[in-house]
């Protein structure tokens, strides 16, 4: 059978059974995930504040949705449900040598907070697979799974989520004639909104704008439509001075990326103003990296559209 042939088959199946949680919503899990983003709720982590809030006790950031049926070491050692249609498809894609993965959107949709000692469910269903394509990583398929939490028989969040499965090109090859050809990027270009348009201006402009509510003060980044310390849609911004620390950092190998020479470094750095951005990290070897590196803010223009910010050592 073909990929088509398996996929088509895979989608005929429909939902996977619904996965149970290994650990029902719990305070230990939403700390280290608020501490980790820097998400200051009170109505996450403070009992008393949230008991006097609109949801009338602690509840759990509705991003976490995913973390709860998230499987773990133990889970991804012993193998997938055997209905996991996104398992079976990423078999069936192994065995056609497109073995590497990368994912390349998710859409998430929240229908209430969940809350400290509820269990939650998940059930998995195979949208379509697209393919095969000519990327800038090397021929794939684009794979879309749709996944439904449940507490009970109610649907508390739903997700799209897409991922390309593809064969790094191996040097002297050429792709397949019958490849639908796609263009490749120079570069990973962001996505610039209403909320964020104020911060590519500023690199452009060659400043590093942070935004400022404009009732309460608070700064935050990366920007958004409403200030989660006082739920005011008042918005400034503050030109930072550009000077922090690295906070965390990867060096990126493998894949390819587009506009990048690897390896690379990017960092999650610690401004001085108190909030973290994470940029590309220049001008030192990924070998010279370290926790609490001192770092500037510089600009790269790519055009005269789009100047990206990144860090060099100070």
């Amino acid at each position: 059978m073909t990929i088509a042939d398996e996929a088509e088959r895979i989608v005929a199946g429909g939902d996977s059974r619904p996965r149970l949680a290994r650990d029902p919503v719990n305070q230990p899990t939403v700390h280290n995930w608020v501490e980790a983003l820097g998400d200051t709720n009170p109505v996450y982590t403070d009992a008393e504040l949230a008991d006097q809030s609109i949801h009338k006790g602690l509840v759990a950031p509705p991003a976490m949705a995913q973390v709860w049926t998230m499987g773990g070491l133990v889970r991804q050692n012993g193998g997938r449900a055997t209905d996991d249609p996104l398992g079976a498809i990423m078999a069936v894609l192994d065995g056609a040598g497109f073995t590497s993965v990368v994912a390349t959107n998710s859409e998430q949709n929240y229908f209430r907070y969940l809350r400290p000692g509820e269990q939650v469910a998940v059930t998995t269903r195979l949208g379509d697979v697209v393919g095969p394509k000519r990327t800038a990583l090397g021929e794939g398929w684009f794979v879309t799974t749709y996944n439904t939490w449940y507490v009970g028989d109610e649907p508390v969040a739903d997700m799209l989520f897409r991922v390309l499965k593809f064969r790094p090109p191996q040097a002297g090859t050429e792709p397949s004639p019958d490849t639908a050809a796609e263009p490749v990027p120079e570069l990973i270009r962001p996505q610039v909104n209403r909320d964020t348009e104020f911060f590519w201006a500023g690199t452009r402009a060659g400043e590093l704008r942070i935004q400022r509510c404009g009732q309460c003060g608070l700064l935050r980044h990366p920007p958004g439509p409403m200030c989660p310390e006082c739920g005011s849609t008042k918005r400034t911004h503050l030109v930072s001075a550009g000077l922090g620390e690295v906070f965390s950092y990867v060096v990126h190998h493998h894949p390819p990326v587009a506009g990048r020479e690897l390896p690379f470094v990017v960092a999650l750095v610690e401004l001085d103003e108190g909030v973290r951005l994470l940029a590309e990290l220049t001008g030192v070897a990924p070998a010279d990296v370290r926790i609490g590196l001192p770092v500037r803010i510089a600009f790269r223009a790519v055009d005269d559209e789009l100047t990206l910010p990144t860090w060099e050592p100070r």
